[in-house]
């Protein structure tokens, strides 16, 4: 699982054998949910707490996601991305 950020308990990454639409994955806790990176669509479920903060960081990276995105898919090493602060 490699891991592009973390803030607040809430871990964020892309897997290398995903399927599109380009989304990463949020964990908290016991709960995951998928988010697509330019709809924020949510599959899973989770606080809405940590919902709302994963919404919050998605907006302020997207760039970042869709390049983390086609890094995936090439295979190679994602980048780490600035977490909320």
């Amino acid at each position: 699982m490699p891991i592009i950020s973390r803030f607040f308990g809430i871990v964020i990454f892309i897997l290398w054998r995903e399927h599109n639409p380009p989304h990463f994955h949020a964990k908290y806790g016991d709960y995951e949910v998928a988010v697509e990176i330019e709809s924020g669509n949510i599959k899973g479920m989770m606080s809405k707490r940590a919902l709302n903060l994963v919404q919050e960081w998605r907006k302020l990276h997207k760039e970042e996601l869709r390049r983390n995105w086609k890094l995936a898919e090439e295979k190679r090493a994602l980048l780490s991305i600035k977490p909320l602060e």
